[in-house]
C-alpha cells in the first residue's frame, strides 16, 4: 500500500484542473526514478513530441493504479554514453528491456503529488500514453472511467 497521500510533507494537489496530463505506465524501478525526479522515453515514442504540462503514473505494482502526478519542469534529450540525467544503470534498467534506441527524452519534474484517491485498475492497465486533464485524474475512480475521458 502506498501511504504518500497520508503524509504531511507531500506537495499539495493544487494543479490547475484544465492542465494537460500524459499518463504513463511505470514498473517499480521506473517509478523509483520518477520519485527521484525523472522519467525517460525513447525518442521514437509519441509522448516525446506531445504537448502536456504534467505526467501521471500508472503503477503496475504493487498497487495497479494511477497514484501520483508531477509538473514537468524540463525535457532533456540524452544519447547513451553522453552526460545527462541518466547514468548507465538507468539505461540498463529503464530502456534496454523495452527498446534498442540510443536516444531518449528525459522528462524532469517537481516532487510527485499523490492523488487523494488513486485511479484503480479495472482494465488491463495503461498501454502507451493517455492524455487527459488534471480534473480527469481527480474525478476518475477507475481506469475505464479515465479512458473514457482521455485521448489514448
Amino acid at each position: 500500500m502506498d501511504l504518500d497521500r497520508f503524509a504531511t510533507d507531500t506537495p499539495d494537489d493544487d494543479a490547475p484542473g484544465d492542465a494537460r496530463v500524459c499518463v504513463v505506465a511505470t514498473q517499480p524501478e521506473t517509478f523509483e526514478r520518477c520519485r527521484a525526479g525523472f522519467y525517460p522515453a525513447p525518442r521514437s515514442y509519441d509522448r516525446t513530441r506531445a504537448d502536456f504540462e504534467y505526467m501521471a503514473f500508472y503503477r503496475t505494482a504493487p498497487v495497479s493504479a494511477v497514484t501520483h502526478y508531477a509538473r514537468v519542469v524540463d525535457r532533456t534529450e540524452q544519447a547513451r554514453g553522453e552526460p545527462g540525467p541518466m547514468d548507465e544503470s538507468d539505461w540498463t534498467a529503464l530502456i534496454d528491456p523495452f527498446s534498442e534506441e540510443r536516444v531518449v527524452l528525459v522528462f524532469e519534474f517537481d516532487d510527485l503529488v499523490p492523488l487523494d484517491r488513486p485511479v484503480e485498475n479495472d482494465l488491463n492497465g495503461v498501454r502507451g500514453a493517455w492524455y487527459c486533464t488534471v480534473s480527469d485524474l481527480r474525478d476518475a475512480a477507475t481506469l475505464s472511467a479515465l479512458r473514457d475521458r482521455a485521448d489514448t
